[in-house]
């Protein structure tokens, strides 16, 4: 990922797609005006923060991306793994229970918010549409890459094979220990769940969360897949952690929208979103188990 400070803030974009029609930041926890423990740039509205800061650091980050709060869609995440396809209708919207916001409408930022979980970026550039997702473990557990990846292929005909994909910085193997439900679900959710689980001792696993979302992603067909390699739990310097702050922290956000093709970066504009209308055969991807996955409750019982 390359590294930039600008416009006093601290952000990171992937190398494969700083290139073509996607506008795309992560956004580090510097730059803000919130203090204490949520210092600086906190954008998550349910952590305790005060709320004018929250609103501040929402509006430099908006600023910085050349967007207007009425022009960004942003759900609220729940940590599982429905999708939602969102067109220009969805602008300014907060998108209830929803983990994954895919869309094909040029200028509607999406935006969501991250303290360990992983965020995914999806880019289709022969069908220029856009995904951006929310994947811990309870995500990975209910197969959110593999759904966004099919909410893009079912609604825009997107070939898996086609998509680029980055995944940004999330808390790495290094520092993340789970227990046995953690274990249990991933030995149902990916292909080969040994390559991300080390055990430590009897009750407890070291969990490579990135190589989990990699996993997911290739069983799905994508093939390009750049990763940040930055852990969130190490750098909590620059980016918000729940596991190194105990508990008692903020949310960095990542920002993405799509640009007319043919236009160059910094002429993009301030633009409202030119679709009007769900595509074709677009829908909300709720029920998203794989056939004969059981539900997250079904694993956690399982393992106890």
């Amino acid at each position: 990922m390359h590294r930039q400070d600008a416009n006093g803030l601290v952000t990171y974009r992937f190398e494969a797609l700083a290139v073509e029609n996607v506008v795309h930041a992560v956004f580090t926890r510097l730059g803000g005006v919130s203090r204490g423990s949520f210092a600086t740039l906190n954008v998550g509205n349910g952590v305790g923060d005060d709320e004018a800061a929250v609103a501040e650091n929402h509006a430099r980050i908006y600023a910085h991306m050349d967007l207007a709060a009425s022009w960004v869609a942003s759900p609220h995440q729940v940590h599982g793994n429905r999708v939602a396809v969102v067109t220009a209708r969805d602008a300014g919207r907060v998108i209830p229970g929803t983990d994954g916001l895919v869309t094909k409408a040029l200028g509607l930022g999406l935006l969501l918010r991250f303290a360990d979980c992983q965020p995914i970026l999806l880019y289709d550039p022969t069908h220029h549409v856009l995904g951006l997702i929310h994947a811990g473990w309870r995500g990975v557990a209910l197969g959110i890459a593999r759904r966004a990846v099919e909410a893009m292929q079912e609604t825009f005909n997107s070939r898996p094979e086609e998509l680029m994909a980055g995944l940004g910085p999330a808390i790495g193997p290094c520092c993340y220990t789970v227990g046995q439900n953690v274990a249990s679900a991933m030995g149902y959710a990916l292909p080969n769940w040994s390559q991300v689980m080390t055990p430590q001792d009897e009750d407890q696993w070291r969990f490579d969360l990135p190589a989990a979302n990699v996993q997911q992603l290739a069983a799905a067909g994508v093939r390009d897949i750049e990763q940040a390699h930055l852990c969130t739990a190490c750098h909590s310097q620059e980016f918000f952690s729940h596991r190194a702050d105990n508990g008692q922290t903020g949310r960095f956000a990542v920002m993405a929208y799509l640009r007319p093709r043919g236009t160059q970066p910094g002429t993009e504009g301030a633009q409202t979103p030119l679709e009007k209308d769900k595509p074709e055969g677009s829908a909300d991807f709720v029920s998203l188990h794989p056939p004969g996955f059981p539900s997250f409750d079904e694993l956690a019982r399982g393992s106890r």
